[in-house]
């Protein structure tokens, strides 16, 4: 019971889907939720996945407004919540201030430009992915779409719990109160199912690791560790890596 309430608080903590009951926030359901990150995002990306097959096959709509209802959904599915640090974590990294100054700056709920500069780039470019793929899907990208959100949740809990916390508040620095490097066990275990389930995922696997170690030693070094917002820009800039990997794998190895 405790893995299913861990997972629901991920879906309360970080998706938009309504979950009005109310869960234990004690240190062992948290630690289950980190645990339970992969499978939240693979629940999110078979949501993407189904999606985009519905519209391809049962709906008269054209391959740019399937592109673009995916697109939509890939927002509006997890509130916004990672978006949200992209900014404030885009903000305090184009400021050039020391470390200190940059977490005043995530911490201001006010938009600065080069946050809105940061997110029109990010969404524009996961645009053009889905749409382009899209346009030439082939039954595997379902799969591959599926495993995105999988990795870059996955990457989020590693960061997590490996990564110092450059604050003592915050919900990054709740979570990671509530768990060590041991609750990471289950990890690999997720991983070498998804690999030997569908072994051409391990491209997929590459970019997200690559991904996870250029984040790891840059969040030390611009803001001096893990916060939340850190946490949300971590999964966006992930996904970012695994859309643009997927867009150019169809051009490459798949056409």
């Amino acid at each position: 019971m405790k893995w299913i309430r861990g997972f629901l608080i991920g879906l309360q903590f970080f998706t938009a889907i309504p979950i009005s009951k109310q869960f234990p926030m004690d240190q062992d359901h948290l630690k289950r939720t980190i645990q339970a990150f992969p499978l939240l995002g693979l629940f999110q990306g078979v949501i993407y996945s189904c999606l985009l097959y519905s519209l391809l096959e049962y709906t008269p709509f054209s391959y740019l407004a399937a592109a673009f209802l995916v697109w939509l959904v890939t927002i509006v599915l997890t509130g916004g919540i990672h978006l949200d640090g992209w900014m404030d974590a885009s903000d305090a990294y184009f400021s050039y201030q020391d470390q200190d100054k940059r977490l005043e700056i995530m911490k201001d709920p006010r938009t600065g430009a080069f946050g809105v500069i940061s997110i029109i780039v990010l969404l524009s470019c996961r645009f053009l992915f889905i749409y382009e793929m899209t346009v030439n899907v082939q039954p595997l990208f379902f799969v591959l779409i599926a495993v995105i959100p999988f990795l870059s949740k996955s990457v989020m809990g590693v960061i997590l719990l490996t990564v110092k916390s450059a604050k003592q508040e915050g919900l990054g620095f709740m979570f990671q109160k509530a768990a060590d490097l041991k609750a990471l066990w289950i990890y690999p275990v997720y991983w070498l199912a998804m690999v030997l389930l569908f072994p051409i995922s391990w491209i997929l696997f590459a970019a997200a690791s690559v991904s996870f170690f250029l984040i790891r030693r840059k969040v030390v070094k611009w803001f001096g560790g893990m916060t939340g917002d850190v946490l949300g820009a971590t999964v966006e800039g992930t996904e970012l890596i695994l859309w643009m990997t997927l867009w150019l794998l169809h051009y490459f190895v798949m056409v």
